[in-house]
């Protein structure tokens, strides 16, 4: 029969767990956390924390399993994800960079998030978060020119 992690809690991971367990701020996610390692600290088995809390005894023994491997960083950020790395967005943000960055469009000074989507066939949406990841502002001249009419409006 398996057994459940004892817990053993530091006064410094007390008060953090408390405060999380109560925090009106707090993600809902990290307060029912909180609020399983603080059971299972007083002693409580698994079925007993997951009735009094509503949830499921799996949720209740991965997160007390989690506190013991990696204590509190272990509860406060979720594990991440598994999926397949991005190969076409990947390809398109380059081909956008490079677009915006190389060429001017027709007829106009400087790409638009929709005229470049149209011309490489994306969505504007696509072209937009390229630009913003890569600090690319094509809409603002980097230059300036100075006027040679001096107004004189504050002479007066």
């Amino acid at each position: 029969m398996r057994r459940a992690y004892a817990i053993t809690v530091t006064d410094e991971e007390g008060r953090t767990l408390r405060r999380w367990s109560r925090g009106r701020s707090t993600t809902a996610r990290l307060v029912l956390r909180a609020r399983i390692v603080l059971l299972a600290a007083q002693g409580m088995m698994n079925k007993d924390i997951a009735e009094e809390l509503a949830t499921d005894q799996h949720t209740v023994a991965r997160w007390r399993s989690r506190f013991c491997q990696k204590r509190l960083p272990g509860i406060s950020k979720d594990a991440p994800r598994g999926g397949r790395p991005p190969r076409r967005r990947n390809e398109l943000a380059r081909r956008i960079v490079e677009r915006t960055t190389q060429t001017v469009p027709a007829n106009a000074t400087h790409w638009s998030v929709r005229t470049l989507a149209k011309e490489l066939e994306v969505s504007p949406s696509m072209v937009h978060r390229v630009w913003k990841a890569n600090g690319l502002k094509p809409h603002l001249i980097r230059t300036f020119k100075v006027s040679t009419t001096i107004r004189t409006w504050w002479r007066n």
